[in-house]
């Protein structure tokens, strides 16, 4: 074998073993919003193993005991593990599907001379100003996409497009931040770029503390300046429902 040909397959070998690293280690950060609108602190850095609803659960039931109330929204990607454990524990709260996640759910099963096209349209959904104009427009979408011989991307669509839609039920200024989770995503690469300087850990409790130091960093900067949402504009919201009710 020669030298460029092993060079390789421990870099490979080497990959792998990172990315189980940050799945034990990183895959239940969470993050949310006060009730003032700045960026609240990363909730937990819990660690799991699994994403399945016992875990998902146990990781609930540890926010819930340290005092997490009043929960409105829920975005992630499509888990049914996380959407059968918040309806356990947040009942009250509505689930937002990450829109990211679901147009790379659709862009799996589509062409990539078609990607664009396919990525106009899906963006177009979900510009439009009302949930029920986003429907009006997704049926036009998949009748599209089936008459161009996209007939998964199209099935994909009618599966799932209500589970992105939520933020709809949200003030408008509002919509396009809640709608992704885009913000936890941006950490997390952030947090693997740092992993990736360190290089190797002596085990998974030191990646963690690396991961937890920098969460507690950001927790008492940027996030501590920022306004995420005005939630005078959802208070609002909830008084004229309660006057029209």
């Amino acid at each position: 074998m020669s030298l460029w040909k092993k060079v390789k397959r421990v870099v490979a070998v080497y990959r792998l073993a990172e990315e189980e690293l940050y799945r034990r280690v990183l895959n239940e950060i969470e993050s949310g919003v006060r009730r003032d609108g700045l960026w609240a602190k990363a909730l937990t850095d819990a660690h799991g193993h699994k994403e399945d609803k016992s875990g998902w659960s146990g990781f609930l039931k540890h926010l819930k005991d340290r005092g997490l109330k009043g929960v409105r929204l829920i975005v992630s990607d499509a888990c049914m593990g996380l959407v059968e454990s918040a309806a356990e524990y947040f009942p009250q709260a509505q689930w937002q599907r990450c829109t990211v996640h679901f147009y790379r759910n659709v862009f799996s099963v589509v062409p990539s001379k078609h990607l664009r096209t396919v990525s106009d349209m899906l963006k177009a959904i979900h510009a439009c100003e009302d949930r029920e104009a986003a429907l009006d427009r997704s049926r036009a979408v998949t009748k599209k996409l089936r008459a161009m011989r996209l007939k998964e991307a199209a099935a994909r669509i009618e599966e799932g497009i209500k589970e992105t839609l939520t933020f709809y039920s949200f003030p408008a200024p509002h919509r396009r931040r809640i709608r992704t989770n885009n913000p936890l995503e941006r950490i997390m690469r952030e947090i693997r770029r740092r992993t990736r300087v360190v290089g190797a850990f002596p085990d998974g409790q030191s990646a963690l503390m690396l991961a937890a130091a920098w969460l507690r960093h950001i927790a008492g900067t940027q996030w501590g300046t920022k306004r995420y949402l005005r939630m005078d504009l959802l208070r609002d919201l909830d008084a004229s429902e309660t006057h029209v009710a």
